[in-house]
């Protein structure tokens, strides 16, 4: 079973662990989040800000992602 991903997971954790993330974090952060040094420390509730993107829809997508694993 997937672990939770929530507002706090640290993007990088999430990229790392679930390599088809990149596309949903692309969508809503822009292309070049994965190679972001950001974000190995950055959480995904901090990205969603920066990037005027609402939390919710990322996280939605992104357990629909994890749970598919």
């Amino acid at each position: 079973m997937a672990e939770t991903i929530t507002e706090e997971t640290i993007i990088g954790e999430v990229m790392e662990r679930y390599p088809g993330s990149v596309e949903v974090f692309r969508k809503y952060f822009g292309k070049g989040c994965y190679t972001c040094p950001g974000s190995r420390v950055e959480d995904i509730s901090f990205g969603a800000t920066m990037h005027n993107a609402d939390v919710g829809t990322v996280l939605r997508e992104l357990n629909d992602l994890a749970s598919k694993k």
